[in-house]
């Protein structure tokens, strides 16, 4: 395979195939020859891990999809595409492999050929588990005949251009004028590799020429070809990766993007009298986190007029949402109306959606409000008002049903809850002495989660472009917790930095949250486009507990 600029490993490669004939004419030992059970290793090992960055992008692309299919449909489908014939060619690749191996032990094993593939099964392969999905793992090292080629070259060569090795070359190269038309490229671009040059244009040892299928086939052991299909298949998986990635990026800029996506429930009443009926619509809301957005409202009308503006209050937006609050310090029903401005993608200008609503604002019996969220953490002091209306606060008698309730330090008109950890609900009831007698107010169920996961970033955030001095600025991951009102801090531990240099992923695995000096070296080294991947994010929280965080994927402006 040649044509376009080789990575540091397929360069290894070739060298390792020079070697090879080297070693054949020597006629050398058989441990010599396992070198190339190194390289095929290696190469298995480097297809996995691209295999799933090639899902990764199919998953981005499938939620953009999901979102908005009307605009993202025609390219998606075109994915979709890439996709199955990608799958279809890296199938019949790994038959290929089996085949070989089956060639070449041939009445080694069994002279039947149903009990060979079976006994070659059973002696050569081993399940493994790839991604989540169960496939067969094929062990070189124990092949008895990994360095033979007489039945190997029968079965790739034959004659008249009939055997194996021809097939493979047409499967090659039609897969590749495929690829190149959905990324708009000439036959002869070099920007995926899967050349195949017809003719013969390629020289052996001793000068002289023949075609590709030849050169790459004839007397070369096991060993070699089980690698020189592995070196394909980590070329057709590139060229797929390079596909699925043009193809998202040519997704139109002008359009909406969506990152999130989450129910909401919107009621028709938020107060109702006993046998009256609750009425509510249930849909899914879709908006992106990256925007700003800005709320005008006013409170006391029914709908929204263009003159109310110059009055009305102004919130701006975080993470693509805005959240209202208002003072319940009146009973009565409650009515507010706004719009929402936001930049149009299409037409850069502002746009306006109207909105309107109401509420009905009464007295309880109990009240036991957390302060900073609806529901009670584990290890964390949750701060909570308690009171009931009519009484005065030292009157009201709270107690929980498990766990610990006491009065907050601080503020005397707080309370404190504590949960511990294997519960999924507790009740804060509470009592009062009303004209001498005790008089049981109620009680309130609530929740019991572990403190949420931080959200990994850098440089405040977790994917898209960033420029390379930004980067280098930023220098650590920095765990946050968003939307998250407690003043809690979780430590990075360890994580893994990984980019494609020359079609091929290079890993690096660190502790702690800083850049390390060698991936401080290769960010240096980065070229615009490049794309650097922060994952297997690993964090200790205060109370101990360990959590895998989100990847952090970025790219060099």
């Amino acid at each position: 395979m040649a044509g376009y600029k080789e990575t540091p490993r397929q360069k290894m490669i070739s060298m390792m195939y020079l070697v090879l004939y080297a070693l054949l004419a020597l006629n050398v030992s058989k441990d010599v020859l396992n070198a190339f059970l190194v390289v095929n290793e290696s190469m298995e090992s480097t297809n996995m891990s691209l295999e799933k960055k090639v899902d990764y992008i199919y998953d981005k692309f499938k939620t953009q999809y999901n979102l908005n299919p009307e605009k993202v449909g025609s390219k998606y489908q075109e994915a979709v595409q890439v996709k199955q014939e990608s799958q279809k060619l890296l199938q019949y690749l790994n038959n290929l492999k089996f085949d070989l191996v089956q060639k070449s032990e041939m009445g080694v094993v069994q002279k039947n050929a149903k009990e060979d593939s079976i006994k070659i099964r059973n002696l050569y392969y081993k399940d493994t588990v790839i991604n989540g999905v169960q496939q067969k793992f094929l062990m070189l090292e124990k092949v008895a005949t990994k360095d033979k080629y007489d039945n190997t070259t029968h079965f790739m060569i034959a004659n008249n251009q009939k055997g194996e090795a021809y097939k493979l070359s047409k499967k090659i190269t039609e897969y590749r004028n495929f690829v190149l038309q959905k990324m708009n490229e000439p036959p002869d671009s070099k920007k995926i590799g899967l050349v195949i040059k017809p003719g013969k244009v390629y020289h052996d040892a001793t000068g002289t020429k023949e075609d590709w299928e030849y050169h790459n086939f004839n007397h070369t052991i096991l060993a070699a070809d089980i690698t020189l299909i592995n070196k394909i298949i980590n070329e057709v998986q590139s060229a797929e990766f390079d596909a699925a990635n043009y193809l998202f990026a040519s997704v139109s800029a002008t359009d909406y993007k969506f990152d999130h996506v989450e129910a909401k429930v919107i009621p028709k009443n938020t107060y109702v009298l006993k046998n009256r009926k609750y009425e509510a619509e249930v849909l899914v809301a879709a908006y992106d986190t990256k925007t700003k957005p800005d709320v005008y409202y006013v409170t006391g009308v029914d709908k929204w007029k263009p003159d109310y503006k110059k009055r009305a209050k102004k919130i701006s937006g975080v993470e693509g949402t805005v959240k209202l609050e208002f003072p319940a310090n009146t009973e009565g029903e409650k009515k507010y109306a706004g719009i929402i401005e936001m930049i149009d993608p299409k037409t850069n200008q502002k746009v306006q959606y109207e909105f309107n609503s109401a509420y009905m604002v009464a007295p309880p019996s109990l009240t036991v409000s957390p302060l900073k969220m609806n529901v009670f953490y584990i290890g964390v002091k949750n701060p909570v008002s308690i009171s009931s209306p009519g009484l005065a606060r030292n009157k009201v008698n709270p107690v929980i049903s498990k766990g610990k309730l006491y009065k907050d330090p601080k503020n005397k008109n707080q309370w404190i809850v504590e949960v511990p950890k294997g519960l999924k609900k507790v009740s804060v009831s509470a009592s009062a002495k009303i004209d001498g007698k005790p008089y049981n107010l109620g009680s309130v169920d609530f929740r019991v989660k572990r403190v949420p996961d931080p959200t990994a970033t850098i440089a405040g955030m977790t994917g898209g472009s960033m420029d390379k001095n930004q980067l280098l600025a930023a220098g650590a991951i920095i765990p946050e917790m968003r939307g998250f009102e407690f003043d809690l801090y979780f430590r990075i531990t360890s994580y893994s930095f990984t980019t494609l240099i020359n079609g091929d992923f290079f890993t690096i695995k660190a502790k702690g949250n800083t850049f390390s000096k060698d991936i401080i070296k290769r960010i240096r080294s980065g070229k615009r486009k490049q794309k650097f991947f922060f994952e297997n994010i690993q964090a200790k929280g205060p109370d101990g507990s360990k959590r895998s965080l989100n990847p952090v994927n970025l790219e060099l402006k």
